[in-house]
């Protein structure tokens, strides 16, 4: 059978991508004659830029050449961020009419807005896309649920396929020779947060439950492993809020980059848990790589993740279950945590209601509440953050700089949107190296003015120090 996959795909560092792999090679061990489509740059075989209703109807012509189209569905390869009601609803019109020009359609559904209402007049587009395809796969029974009571298609239209049905093991190293191979200490527990970092994966939430666990630095570890995505302002506040945390707390470590498949599955074996405290999610292939490994894993209750946990695994619902799920693993392997969770900071939105727009505007609000430096940050009762509370201080004033970005090339004028975006592709390669390099140097800054401001305080005498409470 000739099949067309459409989708992101490898050398891009996405996880789709990584996922669109594997899930090739399974088609093609099978004996099917198989090619790629993406958006982007690859090694792909064809390339068709989507978007736009343009982008959209030009794949008119490469659906009808295959016995079956198997589309790795995301929001953001279709469709820009934010962008309008009206303009959503003719890219999904457009959509469905490819649809059905194909013999045979799958969507497997990574991410679909389950939270949002598609009963109105402004949905019907997005409705007759979902409809127009032969097959809708998700990975979990809550997923299929969800779609079923949003888009109103039928329960036996919608299949699912678990998550990392086509996943292979990409080492067969010991724990021993993963930690080796790492760098790492063989005698210390370790958790491990894992993926891109993004806020609503939710890393912070593990650098404070870790500390709240009150694990003995040299006994216990914290490894949080990732990178930047995309370079979006809030996205690189993010990473910021992660190194201040980071150093703050004894035992965590940041490793800042992107892990290929080998390092990511060295990281899962090096690790004895792994923390999955999503504040949204609609389901994990870090969960699926860590099963293949047969590593417990303590997760937030979010998405589908219910019907993904196997084995030991925890799921947690909020910060306080977290820390317990964290302090009775050290328990059970012998290293001696702290007394009882701390109060809970103010809740984060999650659950299956939330949205990623959710998450990025509570993330910009205590990022705010915490340049101001007005008490906004959450409470972990560890002496360590209130120290870093104040060696950030230092860095205030180069704290409340904007991060320089250039603006989405939008504008409500016929024509001026297009037109901005021409001069955007031929001015990125001179403008993007000088917004990274100057947003660098503010970090650098930062960093600077706090390590001073730290040793400072270490270098005064132990008579005159003082912790600060949670309450101050």
């Amino acid at each position: 059978m000739r099949i067309l996959v459409i989708a992101p795909y490898a050398p891009m560092r996405d996880g789709i991508a990584a996922y669109t792999v594997q899930t090739v090679a399974r088609l093609r061990a099978a004996g099917h004659d198989v090619e790629v489509l993406s958006p982007f740059p690859s090694a792909a075989h064809h390339h068709v830029e989507l978007g736009s209703v343009r982008g959209a109807l030009r794949l008119l012509p490469y659906v009808r050449r295959y016995d079956s189209v198997l589309v790795q569905y995301h929001p953001d390869v279709f469709f820009k961020p934010g962008v309008r009601v009206f303009e959503r609803e003719r890219i999904a019109a457009a959509l469905a009419l490819v649809w059905r020009a194909a013999r045979h359609v799958e969507l497997r559904v990574h991410e679909a807005d389950y939270a949002g209402k598609h009963t109105g007049l402004d949905s019907m587009a997005t409705r007759a896309m979902w409809r127009a395809a032969s097959r809708i796969v998700v990975h979990t029974r809550t997923e299929r649920k969800a779609f079923h009571e949003t888009y109103g298609l039928p329960l036996g239209r919608i299949t699912v396929v678990r998550h990392g049905g086509d996943f292979a093991m990409r080492t067969d190293m010991s724990r021993a020779e993963a930690r080796r191979r790492l760098h790492l200490p063989e005698h210390e527990v370790m958790f491990l947060s894992i993926g891109f970092i993004q806020p609503h994966k939710g890393f912070d939430r593990s650098i404070r439950a870790f500390a709240d666990a009150g694990a003995v630095a040299g006994q216990a570890r914290l490894d949080i492993v990732g990178s930047v995505r995309v370079e979006e302002p809030q996205y690189v506040a993010h990473l910021d809020e992660l190194r201040s945390l980071a150093a703050a707390i004894p035992g965590v470590h940041l490793h800042v980059g992107f892990a290929g498949d080998d390092e990511f599955d060295t990281w899962i074996v090096a690790s004895d848990c792994v923390v999955l405290p999503y504040r949204y999610i609609w389901s994990s292939s870090v969960l699926e790589r860590a099963a293949l490994y047969e590593r417990p894993v303590i997760a937030a209750r979010v998405g589908g993740l219910q019907d993904q946990v196997r084995g030991d695994s925890v799921l947690v619902s909020s910060d306080d279950e977290l820390i317990t799920a964290m302090r009775q693993f050290l328990a059970a392997r012998g290293v001696s945590a702290g007394g009882p969770p701390p109060p809970s900071a103010s809740p984060w939105p999650l659950g299956q209601t939330a949205t990623r727009a959710d998450v990025e505007r509570e993330i910009a609000a205590r990022a705010a509440v915490e340049r101001e430096l007005i008490g906004g940050a959450p409470a972990t009762g560890v002496a360590a953050v209130g120290r870093a509370r104040d060696a950030r201080a230092a860095s205030a004033a180069v704290r409340r700089l904007p991060r320089l970005h250039v603006a989405a090339p939008d504008s409500p004028r016929p024509g001026a949107t297009f037109l901005k975006t021409v001069i955007r592709r031929l001015t990125q390669w001179e403008l993007d190296p000088i917004v990274r390099q100057v947003n660098a140097l503010q970090r650098a800054t930062v960093e600077s003015l706090e390590r001073s401001a730290q040793a400072q305080q270490d270098d005064q005498p132990a008579a005159t120090s003082r912790t600060l409470s949670p309450d101050e």
